[in-house]
């Protein structure tokens, strides 16, 4: 009997795989256009709130979280009573019930993470969802050992790179990207 059960679940997954499916989860990047039922602010600008407001509420069944906006203005929250399909924006975090909250990997980039301390300059720079230009600055220059680019709408409307001469021990904060270069 624990034989077929086995057998019957390997089943399964094999025809879930070979459909294409995979496991939900939440992405940095994406929006979830449409579906809304309810939104409210988020304080603090973390999507892990939002995601936690859907996983309590028995109508949700996706997500949207939007940055605070440059023009001032709190971050979201979208609830959603369907699963909506994804749009790629730089806007947003988005996701479906019983994901969580997944950072991106890439490479040597670290979202959601603030390296506070050991600035040596910082500057206004545009928005960027990679914080592509703060660590190519770092990159060329030769002072430079870890770079924190902090999203537009945190605690200014206008995007910073920070540059830094020391590694400073990382910390969760949903308004930063930071990286280490040397």
């Amino acid at each position: 009997m624990m034989r077929a059960l086995i057998l019957s679940f390997a089943v399964l997954v094999s025809a879930a795989a070979a459909a294409g499916i995979a496991p939900a989860a939440a992405q940095s990047g994406y929006d979830r256009p449409g579906g809304d039922y309810a939104n409210a602010p988020v304080a603090n600008g973390d999507p892990a709130v939002c995601s936690n407001r859907c996983e309590r509420d028995k109508t949700c069944r996706s997500w949207s979280f939007s940055y605070p906006p440059t023009s001032g203005g709190p971050a979201m929250c979208w609830l959603k009573r369907e699963v909506m399909p994804r749009v790629e924006s730089s806007c947003c975090v988005s996701g479906v019930r019983g994901a969580g909250v997944i950072e991106p990997r890439v490479g040597q980039i670290e979202f959601s993470i603030d390296r506070i301390g050991g600035d040596y300059r910082y500057f206004e720079t545009k928005p960027d969802p990679k914080g592509k230009v703060c660590a190519e600055t770092c990159e060329a220059e030769s002072r430079c050992r870890a770079w924190t680019y902090r999203r537009p709408g945190y605690g200014a409307s206008v995007a910073h790179c920070f540059l830094k001469e020391t590694i400073k021990p990382p910390r969760r904060r949903p308004c930063c990207i930071s990286g280490v270069v040397r």
